[in-house]
């Protein structure tokens, strides 16, 4: 299948989650997301209300929960989505307690997402489970357990990686498998290390139906 460069912006997160990010990169960012016709903008909890008060029509904001770690208390993950939402954010990107995965209690990874999703009633909730680190760590049963686990607790998305973590970020193999756990009706978000458009291409082609980018305008010019 041929990706023309709009049909790739319209299932773009544009992103910017850099601690050192100022209200004018945020400022900065949801202009050039407008431009380039993105899906949305991901922004760190304290930058919604930033993000908000600029952004069109038509593009849809998302922030982070628990990032990039993941080992927040759920009460704490579930304040902070609440917040967000409050703030403008109408999609959330929250993190797993990893370490809950890589030891096999689903039950608590379970109980993580269903509390984030609680509070998140209304909003697109995607759920981050470090897919590079589940295949390192645990291996491929590891991460398809997780993704089931996050879709009977209400997820909307699974999301592969933070892009913060040692292990990597996306790779077309964890897409794969999410992509065919998960099934039609729930979305499977690429991020982490996607540069360039023949690994966007690689990520639609696996299955992901939404990417998270950082450096999106590369990525779209590499498509014409």
């Amino acid at each position: 299948m041929a990706y023309r460069r709009s049909d790739v912006a319209a299932v773009v997160d544009h992103t910017l989650l850099k601690p050192e990010a100022t209200q004018a990169d945020v400022t900065a960012l949801v202009a050039e997301a407008a431009e380039l016709g993105v899906y949305a903008v991901c922004v760190s909890p304290s930058m919604v209300a930033v993000a908000k008060s600029t952004l069109p029509a038509g593009l849809h904001l998302a922030s982070v929960v628990g990032f990039p770690s993941g080992k927040h208390l759920s009460t704490i993950k579930a304040a902070e989505a609440a917040e967000a939402i409050a703030a403008g954010a109408d999609e959330i990107d929250m993190v797993i307690d990893v370490g809950a995965a890589v030891a096999g209690d689903l039950d608590a990874v379970r109980a993580d997402v269903a509390a984030v999703r609680a509070a998140a009633e209304g909003a697109v909730l995607k759920v981050i489970v470090e897919s590079a680190a589940l295949l390192s760590l645990a291996g491929d049963d590891a991460l398809t357990a997780v993704c089931r686990c996050a879709v009977d607790a209400g997820a909307d998305f699974v999301k592969t990686s933070t892009g913060f973590h040692p292990s990597g970020g996306a790779s077309v193999h964890a897409v794969e498998l999410m992509a065919a756990v998960v099934g039609a009706g729930i979305g499977v978000k690429a991020s982490g290390g996607i540069r360039t458009a023949e690994d966007a291409v690689a990520m639609l082609t696996a299955g992901a139906t939404r990417l998270g980018l950082s450096g999106t305008r590369a990525v779209l010019d590499g498509l014409g």
